[in-house]
C-alpha cells in the first residue's frame, strides 16, 4: 500500500473520530441540562466503580453491589420515563467495530488493521472506478420487469424466459450473500453476452458484501493479471504492486470481470490457476469467495485456460448463464 495513502486515510479517521464524539457530548449535555440527576446518577456510579476496583486490588471487602444496581435501576427508570434510550449518549462511528479508528485493539494488546481500512484502500489502489455504481446498481433498484417475459426456444434453446432465468439468478446470489461464511458455499461464474445484467448483479452482490464488512477487490482479468506479472517480474515495482498479490488472495470477495478478452499466454494461465485454486483451497488461512464473469462458455473456458483451470471452475463454481435482449438498448 502507498504510505501517503494510508496516512491521508488515518487522517480522516481520526477527524471522523473526533466528530463523532463531540457530537455525543454535546447530545449528553443536552440532556442532563434537561434532567440533571441523570449527571449525579452517571457521576456516583463512576465514583463507587472506582471505589470497588480498589478494595478489590487491595483486598478489602465491599458492599457496592447493591448501591449500582440501585443508581442503574433509578437511571433505567428516568430513561424509559422520557423514552430515551442508552444508545443515545454513545458516539455515532461510522465503524462500529474499530471505532473509526482504523485498527482493532484486541486484550492481548495485539492490533490488526480493521476490514474498512483495508476495503478503503484497496479502493483507492486497485478498485479506482470499479465499484463507481454501487450506489445505483443494487437490489433495491433491480427491476426485473427489464427481462422479457417470453420464452423463446429457438432462440435461446432453453424452456424459460429471460425474466424467470434472472429470478432464479437473483435467488442464488442472494443465498450467495447470506451463506458467504459457510465454506461449503460455490463460487460464482457468470456467462453470456454484454450487456445482459452480469455486471448489474455482480454489483449488487459486491454492495451487500461491503455492506457487511468485508473486503471486495473487483478488476477486469487483463489488468488483475498484467499487474500480477509486473509484479512477480519487476517490471514497475512500487509499493502498490508489491501489495497487490496478497490482496489479490487475501480480499474476502474477489471479482474478475471480462475473463475472455485478455491476450494470453502460459504465464497469465499458469497465474490465474494458482489465484483460483489458492481461494478456493482458502490456503490464506480464511474463508474466501471469487465471482468470474465472463462472455465464454463453460466449453470455452476449458479449451482456452486448459482442463486444470476448467476443472476447477466446474467442480467449486455455480454457473448461471444469463440470456435475453441487450438491456443497454432499452430505455
Amino acid at each position: 500500500m502507498a504510505t501517503n495513502d494510508l496516512e491521508g486515510l488515518l487522517m480522516e479517521y481520526d477527524e471522523k473520530r473526533r466528530t463523532a464524539e463531540k457530537i455525543a457530548d454535546q447530545k449528553r449535555e443536552e440532556i442532563y441540562k434537561k434532567y440533571p440527576r441523570l449527571q449525579e446518577i452517571n457521576q456516583e456510579i463512576n465514583q463507587i466503580s472506582i471505589n470497588k476496583t480498589k478494595n478489590i486490588l487491595l483486598g478489602i471487602s465491599n458492599n457496592y453491589d447493591e448501591q449500582l444496581l440501585k443508581l442503574k435501576n433509578e437511571k433505567e427508570k428516568i430513561l424509559k420515563k422520557n423514552e430515551i434510550k442508552e444508545s443515545f449518549f454513545k458516539p455515532k462511528y461510522e465503524c462500529e467495530k474499530c471505532q473509526d479508528k482504523g485498527y482493532i485493539v484486541y486484550s492481548n494488546k495485539k492490533s490488526e488493521m480493521c476490514n474498512c481500512l483495508k476495503q478503503k484502500l484497496i479502493n483507492i489502489s486497485y478498485n479506482k472506478s470499479n465499484l463507481s455504481n454501487l450506489k445505483t446498481e443494487n437490489f433495491d433498484n433491480f427491476d426485473i420487469n427489464k427481462f422479457s417475459n417470453k420464452v423463446d426456444l429457438e432462440k435461446y434453446k432453453l424452456n424459460i424466459s429471460p425474466r424467470e432465468n434472472i429470478k432464479k439468478i437473483e435467488e442464488a446470489s442472494k443465498n450467495f450473500i447470506k451463506n458467504f461464511n459457510n465454506p461449503e458455499t460455490k463460487n460464482l461464474l457468470f456467462t453470456g453476452n454484454t450487456g445482459l445484467g452480469k455486471t448489474y448483479m455482480t454489483n449488487c452482490i459486491a454492495n451487500e458484501i461491503l455492506k457487511s464488512g468485508k473486503t471486495v477487490l473487483y478488476q477486469t482479468a487483463p489488468i488483475l493479471l498484467e499487474t500480477i506479472i509486473d509484479n512477480k517480474f519487476n517490471k514497475n515495482k512500487t509499493e502498490n504492486t508489491n501489495n497487490f498479490y496478497n490482496q489479490v488472495l487475501e480480499a474476502d470477495l474477489l471479482i474478475i470481470d471480462d475473463l475472455g478478452v485478455e491476450a494470453l499466454n502460459s504465464i497469465k494461465i499458469s497465474e490465474l490457476f494458482t489465484i483460483i485454486n489458492s481461494r478456493i483451497m482458502n490456503l490464506n488461512n480464511k474463508i474466501t469467495k471469487t465471482i468470474i464473469s465472463t462472455n465464454l462458455s463453460i466449453e470455452e473456458i476449458f479449451k482456452l485456460y486448459e482442463e486444470r483451470i476448467g476443472s476447477r471452475i466446474a467442480g467449486f463454481f455455480d454457473i448461471y448463464y444469463f440470456f435475453g435482449e441487450d438491456l443497454r438498448l432499452k430505455k
